[in-house]
């Protein structure tokens, strides 16, 4: 089926769920907007937790809700919202820049079991010309996919923010804060960063 509309973060959804671990039991899917990409992942996931702290996003969501989504208006920086290193699969695409860098990545990190996998799609700033240069090359293909898909929309009402991190910070700190972590610039303007907990007792 396809998407309703597309957007810079809706074209890497794919890569969200090609991260998603084989026999993945319950997934999160945080900042889920109008629960798009949880709808997705509902379909790799037994259980799908989508978790929003916009009263509108968590509305629409509901509105198409299936039988193993569940949608919850809340902040999942709040230690008491949500159950600490539960799920087997976290994403957060456009979220970790609503928060300081390094408080954002530590809330996520706490809801991942051991073992599970964090997958961040992130947003930074130009910090250099080198950085100017790489995101005008995202502009021709930007605007060809934009008509393509016939526009680039969001959902009404959908909370946006910029990044107070440029690239290079972005970078270094997703290495600093997830060791090991897969991280990767990309085309439109967005990082990847994925990262397997370690099980109990490892490193």
């Amino acid at each position: 089926m396809p998407d309703p509309y597309w957007n810079h973060n809706v074209h890497y959804h794919r890569l969200v769920l090609d991260a998603v671990p084989a026999g993945c039991r319950e997934a999160l899917d945080v900042g889920c907007g109008d629960g798009l990409l949880a709808r997705k992942l509902a379909r790799k996931a037994a259980f799908v937790t989508g978790v929003d702290r916009s009263p509108e996003m968590i509305r629409q969501a509901q509105a198409t809700a299936s039988g193993n989504i569940t949608f919850l208006e809340a902040d999942y920086l709040d230690g008491a919202a949500l159950p600490e290193g539960r799920y087997d699969f976290v994403s957060a695409v456009a979220v970790v820049h609503h928060a300081p860098f390094e408080d954002a990545v530590d809330g996520l990190v706490r809801l991942l079991a051991p073992g599970g996998r964090l997958m961040i799609v992130g947003m930074a700033y130009n910090g250099t010309a080198l950085d100017r240069v790489i995101s005008a090359g995202g502009l021709p293909v930007s605007l060809f996919l934009r008509w393509r898909r016939g526009g680039k929309r969001a959902p009404a009402g959908m909370p946006m923010e910029d990044s107070t991190v440029h690239w290079g910070e972005a970078r270094s700190a997703a290495r600093r804060l997830l060791p090991g972590c897969r991280y990767r610039r990309r085309l439109l303007w967005r990082y990847t960063a994925v990262w397997d907990k370690p099980q109990k007792g490892g490193s």
